[in-house]
């Protein structure tokens, strides 16, 4: 797998991106992870996230120009939630000491003035304390923070402003007040020849009469790099309200400067790019997606004294108003994506990882095999990204580098060679024809779960088409391809594309959605047409069973998201049939069964999930023209029917249909083959289209039987065991029970069956099976 394309993918995740209030926020504060604190009760770990961000808490929370609020995605339901005021209730109901920042052990420690007591010239003094370097502040006034003093939108109590001041002595920074810098006072050379660096944070004074050697706009300020704060003077940095006139005063804004100026002295000290790497300092747009329409409109709560601020109680309801921002559009639709608890971005980094690794456990394996390939993950996705074809390339690298752990897609495969060969496969024309204008495609899943329905269909497309209508029966390869699989799927599409130029290159008519799709995908040579759009362009026959007296709600199978045209055509053939039929949500947005990618082979409990998840959305019985998503739902208990049971059917109650199972599946195909060639083209096969030999006779509880479905045992590899076991003698007989346990390895699995005779045949009493190989004992 490439790095750079697993970058790009990377960075198409959006979930890592800032919530709106962050990316506005000049110092981008966390306020997302203040509210989850704050929302849970606990309101001292809110004020962690306070102390953390703001360099002076007691006094930011109750001045803060609050920009954040502006862009809070609630307010498009409902009101802003009130951020400032949760901090300040943080900072009244939560503070702690031990919360704040402590200095670090700088490596070079350095000596930086800072010229100007306020909120920047101090955020500045305490970021590059913390950092471990050495700070003097000089102030010309009296007094820190003197323009905060006279703070009036209310007045803050001075007992406030000397706490957060407890900082600058824990920091071991040294303030000189009464202390001029320029004309009159400390010269400007001196202040530069006698510290590593300094940073000027002078308000919005005049700086005519400071005679500093720096360079001035045309307004008499000093020229400021907007991104770094540097000067004209490499070692002098500013900031602060002199950047933008005394008419604008922004607190925030002032820390901001302070913050980020300290960071480029510090980045100068290490020798490093003052301006790298700094596209999200400050206010910038997010690319984070929430989607407020989930969310009902709720009116902000009010502090019942305005003047106080919030309660500890208010503050938690505030709180709670907050979504919180993220997006996860795709995780909310997907169960393999929720299963794993986290996003695609971590997943795409833990399947690469996972491809990377030489020696060792390949434990995301299981991960990249469970996704359905279905795409509603990119379909819902702002930025579109690709989940499912990340997770394909990741199975087909495992494939090429001899990785991919071979039990996930065995059983798949198996019976995909089972729909490719004697068994199952079959290419004739139209009896009495040398020739066919079309070639029916039923696929090998329609005809494994409904084959009456595949031969009725037959039987009407040859009535009602000219030119001859072709039979091919088998496989797209879909298994291989989902799997990995590359040069099986494309042997597999070769053999196909082989057959279909033989009969002259007919159009093919697909009664299965993943064939349709695999052959636009793979081979667009093809003119593929669906029997949907082919049915209501010729009609149905006239003959059926009375349609269900209620609604049907539609599935439409995953891999028809984006066929419009053939999702029109099956509702058109319901309104035909007189069926009261109604969607599932957006068809265009429609769900995968858990059939798709071969989920239920990786991950049964997933795919179980993904169907009943799917099965909840209507109380409705379903329709869908999936035969896999039909049985599926059968499986777990959802009733559903096929469109060809309103077409064809005969049954009283066709979504009563049970799901066959995979033995039945194998067997029901090779007896459509067997019944094609005696009733079309009179033949009669050599094994009467049993497939594999049905002998010895078995008899199979319910349980057991459901034991074996779910370990994917199959009755054939049930009969294999016994006969070998009975022809061999290689058996263990259990005296407590009468019962024979023996073993048998076909190929890579080996299976185990416990049995014993009855009547004509045998009686199973438990199957399991593995990948074991079992030695024989050195003769010696």
């Amino acid at each position: 797998m490439e790095r750079l394309r697993v970058q790009e993918l990377e960075a198409q995740c959006i979930e890592e991106a800032p919530p709106a209030c962050t990316a506005t926020c000049p110092i981008h504060l966390d306020a997302r992870g203040m509210m989850e604190f704050v929302r849970k009760g606990d309101i001292p770990g809110g004020f962690g996230i306070v102390a953390r961000f703001l360099p002076f808490p007691s006094i930011i929370s109750r001045i803060c120009d609050h920009p954040c609020e502006l862009l809070c995605k609630r307010a498009e339901a409902g009101e802003a939630v009130r951020i400032n005021d949760i901090e300040r209730a943080c900072v009244d109901h939560g503070y702690k000491a031990s919360a704040l920042p402590r200095a670090q052990r700088a490596q070079r420690k350095k000596h930086v003035a800072v010229v100007g007591a306020g909120l920047s010239g101090l955020t500045a003094a305490v970021d590059l304390a913390v950092k471990g370097h050495e700070v003097t502040v000089f102030e010309a006034k009296s007094r820190t923070f003197d323009r905060i003093r006279e703070w009036r939108r209310p007045p803050l109590p001075a007992s406030l402003i000397e706490t957060d001041l407890v900082q600058l002595g824990t920091l071991g920074i040294t303030v000189q007040t009464n202390t001029v810098v320029g004309a009159g006072g400390m010269s400007f050379r001196s202040l530069a020849d006698g510290f590593d660096a300094a940073y000027l944070g002078l308000g919005s004074r005049s700086v005519a009469d400071l005679a500093l050697d720096l360079e001035l706009d045309a307004e008499g300020r000093i020229v400021i790099d907007p991104l770094t704060f540097a000067t004209s003077h490499p070692q002098i940095f500013a900031g602060g309200c002199h950047r933008y006139g005394p008419a604008v005063y922004s607190p925030i804004t002032s820390v901001h400067d302070g913050r980020y100026a300290a960071m480029s002295i510090d980045r100068m000290f290490q020798g490093a790019s003052l301006s790298a790497n700094r596209e999200t300092q400050g206010p910038y747009p997010t690319r984070l997606y929430t989607k407020t329409s989930d969310y009902a409109p709720l009116p902000a709560v009010v502090p019942a004294d305005l003047h106080a601020g919030f309660t500890a109680a208010e503050a938690v309801a505030e709180a709670t108003r907050c979504f919180p921002c993220h997006c996860l559009e795709c995780v909310k639709v997907c169960d393999f994506l929720a299963h794993h608890g986290s996003y695609p971005k971590r997943y795409i980094r833990e399947i690469y990882n996972n491809d990377c690794i030489v020696m060792g456990a390949h434990k995301a394996n299981r991960m990249a095999n469970t996704c359905s390939l279905c795409g509603l993950c990119s379909a819902v996705c702002p930025e579109h990204l690709p989940m499912g074809d990340f997770c394909l390339e990741a199975r087909q690298s495992m494939v090429l580098r001899g990785k991919m752990q071979p039990s996930f897609h065995d059983f798949a495969l198996r019976d995909m060679a089972f729909s490719t060969g004697d068994a199952f496969a079959l290419a004739r024309h139209q009896p009495g024809t040398t020739s066919s204008a079309a070639l029916f495609f039923p696929g090998c899943q329609l005809s494994a779960s409904s084959s009456d329905h595949v031969a009725a269909a037959y039987a009407y497309l040859r009535q009602r088409l000219p030119g001859g209508v072709g039979l091919m029966l088998g496989c797209c390869g879909a298994p291989a391809h989902w799997g990995g699989e590359e040069g099986l799927f494309r042997s597999a599409l070769q053999s196909l594309e082989d057959e279909w130029e033989r009969m002259g290159r007919p159009k093919i008519i697909t009664a299965c959605s993943s064939c349709y799709r695999v052959f636009k995908d793979h081979r667009p040579d093809f003119p593929v047409t669906s029997l949907w759009t082919l049915f209501e362009e010729i009609g149905l026959p006239p003959a059926r069973k009375a349609p269900p007296s209620g609604p049907l709600a539609i599935h439409d199978p995953c891999t028809t998201r984006d066929e419009a045209d053939v999702q029109r055509s099956v509702r058109a053939l319901l309104d035909r049939i007189g069926v009261a039929s109604q969607d599932i949500g957006d068809p265009g947005l429609t769900s995968c069964c858990g059939f798709g990618g071969l989920m239920s082979f990786v991950n049964p409990d997933v795919a179980d999930k993904t169907i009943d998840r799917r099965a909840r959305e209507s109380d409705a019985d379903y329709v869908t023209y999936c035969a896999m998503c039909r049985d599926n739902f059968a499986r777990r208990g959802k009733r559903a029917l096929h469109v060809l049971d309103l077409v064809f059917g005969t049954e009283d109650d066709p979504a009563a249909r049970e799901d066959p199972g995979f033995s039945s599946r194998q067997e029901n195909r090779a007896r459509l083959k067997a019944r094609l060639l005696r009733e079309v083209w009179g033949e009669i096969p050599a094994d009467e289209g049993e497939g594999p030999s049905p002998l010895p006779r078995l008899f199979i509880d319910p349980g057991v039987r459901a034991l074996a479905e779910k370990r994917l045992i199959l009755e054939s590899d049930m009969r294999g065991v016994i006969r070998h076991a009975e022809t061999s003698g290689v058996k263990i007989l259990n005296r407590e029970t009468g019962h024979f346990v023996a073993s048998h390895q076909p190929a890579a699995v080996t299976y185990w069956v416990e049995y014993s005779p009855r009547g004509e045949g045998f009686a199973v009493h438990n199957v399991y099976s593995h990948r074991m190989s079992l030695g024989k004992e050195p003769s010696s």
